[in-house]
């Protein structure tokens, strides 16, 4: 095996055994499972996060269905303030998942408001 980070495995290349505070120091975990970071799992990751606090899938931490609709108006808003300001900057696929997203979104915020 040569010394090329592209040759090394995720294991010994994120997760190695280099001090903390090292470059490959993770703090004792991996993340080498994480999708890579694009605007759509942005946009996944914080609407994933909107649908927990609409109780409409488990809380991850907790495994518990907890519904909080002030912090997922707020969630909404914050997707709704990236669409207005991306407006015109996204590439078609992501402006489409952006609006069917937010669509879905309101759509529950509003049935969970009645």
């Amino acid at each position: 095996m040569t010394n090329d980070a592209s040759s090394t495995s995720c294991n010994e290349q994120c997760c190695g055994n280099a001090q903390p505070g090292q470059a490959g120091s993770t703090g004792g975990s991996c993340h080498c499972n994480l999708p890579q970071v694009t605007f759509s799992t942005f946009i996944l990751s914080l609407a994933s996060s909107a649908l927990v606090q609409l109780g409409e899938v488990p809380n991850p931490e907790t495994g518990q269905m907890e519904t909080d609709l002030m912090l997922a108006n707020h969630s909404i808003e914050i997707l709704a303030m990236l669409h207005e300001k991306t407006r015109g900057c996204l590439e078609s696929d992501e402006a489409r998942l952006m609006e069917e997203i937010l669509y879905e979104l309101r759509m529950k915020y509003v049935m969970k408001k009645k």
